[in-house]
């Protein structure tokens, strides 16, 4: 569950563990329960083939199928929500990748991998390691023969700080091992995100090129492009040639490692963000033409490629998504001041708009400037955080949203099983708006012999 889907501050465990606190752990489990059955029905699998695509990436978090004081050891109801999806988007002819969006210590720093830390403490622990090796033995037993999953996406946007991605590099052996040799599942496709968020693949092996030490594999990068999100290039982008020429050479970039050696590209995230009325008035339409033009300019580059892509993403409240909460459902009407609130301050990283508080903020960076003696000891890893990204992602995103948590929880002190349904069914899809412009260039770029 990621926090821009339905809105809640922090991270997945935080919610779900300040939730239990105000509701018991019997109507906190309904709540969320009844929230990812109807986050995605038949209905969404229907509306999502009715473009012309083919394919969806479906993020789970190790947290669905084991629990921390309980490891390795499957949940009574581990497949429970993967089994309906996953026969529903086949009941529609699409189909399914897993991606294992959140591992146990977390695989990167960022707010998406569930660790409530900045740092990617499964790099630095072997039980974490082995915790995924075993989950995905169970995930590739589980769908083994199961014609309608394309594939496995191993782990989601690792920032392994090893030299040369050794951890990541050994991580992805070892399931190979596990997935192709002790399972012995050989048809499914291995989706394998580069480091650094699937950006860099420059201490992957060059012994992969024969297909024999990772075999039936595809390389995936993730190709967002910073046109579509809030910040100078974002707000003044027109779509000049110049301006499509550097989407483009950032995008070739990060494949070029693949292209060298002939591999296969898969481009598992991308896609801009979008302005919404109630925080941006006026200036929303406006806004949202020049997202539209990032988006059917980077689609323009992958069916020049030919490139197989999983737009991020399908559903959420507003931000992102190809369908999005209709301001007037039960959900959207309760959380309304505190998710106002939580934009204004700019807690969650992602397509981040930080003019209400970036002044706040600017005196902490300038700090950390002038007091680190020598400048390049203000490079550290991961290189896409400059000082200020940093300073971003762990005093709001970590600590302004740890302090929000308990407010959000407390929202639903007092609530019965019946309010619960009623709060959750606001994510059904027809309490859903379409995102029109979105949608219809998908569709317009939807190639059915590929992975859309």
């Amino acid at each position: 569950m990621h926090s821009n889907r339905p809105g809640f501050p922090g991270c997945e465990f935080q919610i779900r563990e300040a939730l239990s606190e105000v509701l018991g752990n019997a109507k906190a489990e309904f709540f969320f329960d009844k929230y990812l059955e109807h986050f995605f029905a038949e209905e969404d699998a229907e509306f999502f083939k009715s473009l012309g695509l083919n394919c969806i990436r479906i993020a789970v978090n190790y947290h669905h199928f084991e629990d921390d004081q309980n490891p390795r050891v499957l949940k009574a109801n581990a497949f429970k929500h993967l089994d309906r999806v996953i026969a529903a988007c086949a009941k529609h002819s699409v189909y399914t990748i897993i991606d294992l969006h959140a591992a146990p210590g977390g695989q990167s720093g960022g707010w998406h991998a569930d660790a409530g830390m900045h740092r990617p403490m499964f790099w630095k622990h072997r039980d974490f390691q082995d915790r995924v090796v075993w989950l995905w033995k169970e995930l590739a037993t589980h769908y083994k023969d199961n014609p309608w999953v394309a594939g496995y996406n191993l782990l989601n946007e690792p920032a392994d700080p090893t030299p040369q991605a050794q951890g990541l590099i050994r991580l992805y052996d070892r399931l190979f091992q596990v997935i192709r040799e002790d399972v012995k599942d050989k048809r499914h496709i291995i989706f394998l995100d580069g480091n650094t968020f699937a950006t860099d693949f420059s201490g992957f092996p060059e012994d992969v090129k024969d297909g024999i030490r990772w075999s039936n594999a595809a390389f995936a990068i993730h190709d967002y492009a910073v046109e579509g999100f809030p910040g100078e290039r974002g707000e003044e982008y027109e779509g000049m040639p110049e301006e499509v020429a550097m989407i483009r050479q950032k995008y070739e970039r990060k494949r070029r490692w693949m292209d060298d050696r002939g591999l296969c590209v898969w481009n598992g995230e991308w896609g801009p963000v979008y302005a919404r009325k109630e925080y941006d008035g006026e200036k929303t339409d406006r806004i949202n033409a020049r997202r539209e033009r990032v988006l059917r300019d980077q689609l323009a580059i992958y069916k020049e490629d030919k490139l197989s892509w999983s737009i991020w993403l399908y559903k959420d409240i507003g931000f992102q998504g190809m369908v999005y909460l209709s301001r007037d459902t039960p959900y959207m009407q309760h959380f309304s001041d505190f998710l106002a609130r939580k934009h204004r301050l700019a807690v969650d990283a992602w397509g981040k708009d930080d003019t209400n508080v970036k002044h706040i903020y600017a005196p902490i960076e300038a700090l950390i400037r002038e007091s680190v003696a020598d400048p390049t000891y203000l490079k550290l890893y991961p290189p896409l955080w400059s000082v200020q990204e940093r300073v971003t992602r762990v005093s709001r995103t970590i600590l302004v949203a740890e302090f929000l948590v308990k407010e959000w929880a407390e929202m639903f002190r007092g609530m019965d099983e019946q309010k619960l349904e009623e709060l959750a069914r606001s994510f059904r899809f027809e309490n859903c708006h379409k995102r029109g412009g979105l949608n219809q260039q998908l569709r317009e770029n939807a190639g059915m012999d590929l992975l859309g």
